[in-house]
């Protein structure tokens, strides 16, 4: 009985981790799906080519989702674009999906780890500055657009190309910027309404 006990005391925290590590997941995929087919019913007119849009709001979410939740919103990212794809946005092979999908995920954790090791930013994001977020954007938009336009033209896919790789790195800036706009407003309006200067005090 008492081995059974301190069993249970030991494998707690471990599972409580576990518990949090498959919510982030969840809550990464969810999102992302969610923004994704907004991005789809409000761009279509400027959507490029199959999976290349000038804005993809999106792309703004991924930063947030890798920077602050690292591994798990990498693992929810790319759960989300095989949830996507599965439910018929492309009409490719499971190998052509099944590498987007890694490359959701993988192109920003990337992205991520590149901006802390060599910008110096914090993995809590306590001292990023604008003019790292901007880097950051820059670094993100063109490791997730060059690495599906490689993997396009590698699978002879007809989203492949250099047009569509500009097409998807301006997208991707400028939906991350779009996305970043958005929340810092939304973020200035909460604490206006609470009249506050800091948002958490």
């Amino acid at each position: 009985m008492l081995c059974a006990f301190k069993f249970h005391n030991y494998s707690m925290p471990y599972l409580r981790a576990f518990s949090q590590f498959l919510l982030e997941v969840a809550i990464s995929a969810a999102l992302y799906m969610a923004f994704f087919y907004f991005n789809q019913s409000i761009t279509a007119p400027l959507e490029e080519a199959r999976g290349v849009n000038w804005i993809f709001l999106p792309a703004g979410l991924r930063i947030f989702l890798t920077l602050i939740l690292d591994y798990s919103g990498a693992i929810g990212l790319a759960i989300a674009s095989l949830l996507i794809n599965y439910i018929g946005f492309y009409d490719y092979g499971f190998t052509s999906t099944l590498g987007i999908a890694v490359i959701c995920g993988v192109a920003p954790l990337l992205g991520r780890h590149f901006v802390i090791h060599n910008l110096k930013v914090q993995s809590d994001l306590s001292n990023i500055s604008l003019k790292q977020l901007l880097v950051i954007i820059v670094a993100y938009s063109f490791l997730s657009s060059g690495l599906h336009q490689l993997w396009f033209a590698a699978r002879g896919l007809d989203s492949g190309s250099w047009n569509h790789f500009v097409a998807m790195f301006c997208g991707d800036i400028a939906g991350s910027i779009l996305f970043v706009a958005v929340i810092k407003y939304g973020i200035d309006l909460v604490k206006g309404r609470l009249g506050r200067d800091n948002l958490i005090e």
